[in-house]
């Protein structure tokens, strides 16, 4: 802290002062590591009423900038509540000191700060006239700022941030108020209330049986009929999770065994996939419903889920996956089942996953009950039906014939599919002028790492997909506006920005990313990376796919490598300015994740581990937003960029980024060729599955292409044709990769 012999640093010269000498001594003679110095330039109280205290934010905050600007390698840190010791008592107005305090102490270069982040305004957020009037005595513009500020308090009234605390339900019997703690997600007294109910019980085990499943049926009812939604019923979980384990001890004492559970249900997320958010949402759904959950993580291969589910006696399998050669595990699954002799349902979820494909491509290899499960809401209805002995055969039979019905479907759309040789894809590639084009030069070539703060990406979050994850539709932020879902929406969104604020303030998660730039040219539909500007030796190729579906006159059948500059003599490259181009690569992932979210979990709360792992996505996806931009930058063509958040989210500007696995280059496979070159696992501290899956979770690698023209597209079905090309051009086998490219074929394999 700015402290001498003489007292506390108490304006801009006195903290620079102390500081500087501070750092001198401890560098210089120490040889204290510069990095490892921290600075706390004394955050003091400012609209007291006396003069001398005016300027003390503003004496911090360029404190803080010059300590950034002249001190290298040391870091800021402070204590913001000082700011607004003058206003205790009154949140709102405490809160909005402190968030605009920090977003302009951020901006001069404040590393972290001693804050409540459970209570701290989002600074877009406040409202103006109050934003205003703490801006203007932090920042001492005006003469007449605490006058105002302090009348502002007096009348402010707290809006939705001192929330009112209903007690009455603390009146009502312990049975009554385990139900309303269910029901609204409160902790905050389960452990007093679950003792009481114990006291009353003859057994522990009759609180759970009693009490406390009666308040998860209302639950389950509320959901079930759309009155409740997944964030509650998550939430709800917690609180029995809490109840339940506060009990365990006393069940021990008393050698008596759990509640009996409805079913048993062995959960895995297949092998070579690390995605679990879906699946894990569907568990808690499913344990709030009275189903006894064995959920076996994730890249969980066939021996073991079946293993576990011979072990465990289960009643249903269900199996979860979020990359495309998932789906071809689940159908090794199925055919080890039913090569076992198992004949318990099977439960099929994901993203990639389909009605369709379980129709088509799983169900045929297993003779028990097949069913796509869409969704956590949908999750608890089927279960109930397959394991319900006066429910399960017509449910059975009712899922069988519309599985018929959809494969008849699948063929007849198969035979009517037309598609054009892959000559004539050919001829009508995409059209570009090359001839009047000169492509952009970055201003680097090769591989650079990026470890940017997680602060840096935050403005760069699409909130929208968090939602959905949750099962609760609609853009962000009309969504807190929709009569159904915004209050939901609201609450949730509250509490992620809380848990988001605890992990950027104390670096919970780390952000690792790796980007590059090669020089490259367009071989038909591939494209050739060079290892020097001059091109004399080709490194590496990426292979592409092209569209075959017919199109209407004018419309082109596209392919990756239609924008990136051709080349037919590569030693011609440096006479032919036109023909040289370059592609770029990146790959981001955001490490802590499953780590944070066990933590939770051991604290039994589900919803906080879950939310964890959907901000990391988010974050993760914000990463590669925000690499993106630098990216354009380094291109040149991004540096007059003036785009607004939504702007961003629109992919209104130059170039694209398309991933392996997805619409436009959907064989996974590219990722090993992407990763190979940029050193991923050492420049970014991740790796690839067996199946290309990335891991951590929280990750995503892609391509960036620079053409203004350049757009995403799906190649949709191809011929056996192309296929036999495409093996020809990668030098592998016929099998290996028609199994990776298995939903893309216009054929049966």
């Amino acid at each position: 802290m700015a402290f001498d012999e003489h007292g506390q640093a108490d304006n801009f010269q006195r903290k620079i002062d102390i500081c500087s000498r501070a750092y001198d001594l401890l560098t210089k003679r120490a040889e204290f590591p510069a990095n490892d110095i921290i600075f706390d330039p004394n955050v003091l109280t400012i609209a007291t009423g006396l003069e001398e205290h005016r300027n003390y934010a503003v004496d911090f905050i360029e404190a803080t900038r010059w300590i950034k600007k002249n001190l290298a390698g040391a870091r800021v840190s402070g204590g913001v509540s000082n700011i607004s010791f003058s206003f205790r008592g009154n949140n709102t107005v405490r809160e909005a000191m402190h968030a605009a305090f920090l977003f302009h102490a951020i901006r001069a270069g404040l590393d972290m700060a001693i804050v409540n982040a459970g209570q701290l305004a989002v600074y877009e957020e406040i409202e103006p006239d109050l934003r205003e009037r703490v801006e203007d005595a932090l920042l001492n513009r005006r003469d007449d700022a605490t006058e105002r500020l302090v009348e502002f308090a007096e009348n402010v009234k707290a809006k939705d941030k001192t929330p009112v605390i209903h007690d009455a339900w603390r009146k009502e019997p312990v049975e009554e108020r385990l139900k309303h703690a269910l029901v609204k997600g409160i902790v905050d007294y389960i452990d007093t209330d679950t003792e009481e109910a114990r006291q009353k019980c003859r057994r522990p085990l009759d609180v759970i049986e009693g009490p406390l499943m009666a308040g998860m049926s209302v639950v389950g009812d509320l959901f079930g009929s759309g009155k409740m939604f997944l964030p509650q019923v998550v939430k709800s979980a917690r609180v029995m999770k809490k109840a339940v384990a506060y009990l365990l001890p006393f069940m021990e004492a008393d050698k008596s065994e759990g509640a009996k559970p409805q079913g048993r249900i062995v959960m895995a997320t297949v092998k070579g996939d690390v995605h679990d958010i879906g699946k894990n949402i569907v568990a808690v759904v499913l344990q709030c419903n009275n189903y006894d959950v064995v959920d076996l993580g994730v890249m969980v291969p066939a021996a073991k889920i079946l293993e576990t589910a011979r072990e465990k006696n289960a009643d249903a399998i269900g199996l979860s996956g979020l990359i495309t050669p998932s789906l071809d595990e689940m159908v090794h699954v199925a055919q080890e089942m039913d090569r076992e002799g198992f004949r318990v349902p099977l439960l099929i979820g994901g993203a990639t996953t389909s009605r369709a494909h379980t129709a088509v491509k799983i169900a045929p290899h297993y003779r028990a009950s097949t069913v796509h499960v869409l969704d956590a809401s949908r999750a608890v209805g089927v279960v109930n039906s397959l394991l319900n002995e006066e429910l399960k055969s017509a449910f059975d039979k009712k899922t069988r014939e519309e599985y018929e019905r959809l494969r008849h479907q699948h063929a007849a759309k198969a035979r009517d599919k037309k598609l054009v040789t892959l000559a004539e894809a050919r001829d009508n590639r995409t059209r570009i002028d090359w001839s009047s084009y000169v492509p952009p030069k970055p201003e680097f070539i090769g591989v650079r790492s990026c470890v940017p703060k997680l602060e840096d990406l935050v403005p760069f979050i699409d909130w929208s997909p968090f939602f959905h994850a949750w099962e609760l539709r609609g853009r962000y932020p009309t969504i807190f506006d929709d009569p159904k879902v915004g209050k939901e929406a609201r609450e949730l969104f509250d509490d992620a920005q809380a848990i988001l604020g605890r992990i950027v303030a104390k670096n919970l998660l780390v952000a690792r990313g790796v980007h590059a730039f090669w020089p490259s040219n367009s071989v038909g539909d591939d494209i050739d990376l060079y290892s020097d500007e001059a091109r004399t030796e080709k490194f590496a190729t990426f292979y592409f796919l092209r569209q075959q579906m017919q199109k209407s006159a004018g419309q082109f059948n596209h392919c990756l490598a239609d924008y990136v500059a051709p080349v037919s003599n590569p030693r011609s490259a440096l006479r032919d300015p036109q023909s040289i181009d370059y592609l770029g690569g990146f790959a981001v992932a955001i490490h802590g994740a499953d780590e944070l979210s066990e933590a939770f979990k051991h604290e039994h709360d589900d919803y906080s581990a879950i939310i964890t792992k959907a901000l990391a996505d988010r974050l993760a996806e914000a990463f590669s937003e925000y690499l993106h931009k630098q990216t354009r930058i380094a291109w040149g063509f991004g540096r007059d960029e003036e785009l607004s958040h939504a702007d961003l989210i629109r992919e209104k500007y130059r170039g694209i980024r398309p991933a392996a696995g997805y619409p436009a280059c959907p064989d996974h496979a590219e990722k090993r060729t992407l990763f190979e070159l940029l050193d991923a696992e050492k420049n970014a501290g991740f790796r690839l599955t067996e199946s290309f899956a990335m891991h951590p979770g929280a990750s995503v690698s892609g391509l960036y292409f620079s053409h203004p023209d350049a757009k995403y597209f799906g190649v949709g079905q191809i011929g056996r044709d192309q296929v036999l090309d495409y093996v020809g051009r990668r030098g592998e086998s016929v099998a290996a990769v028609e199994k990776r490219l298995a939903p893309n074929l216009a054929y049966n394999i």
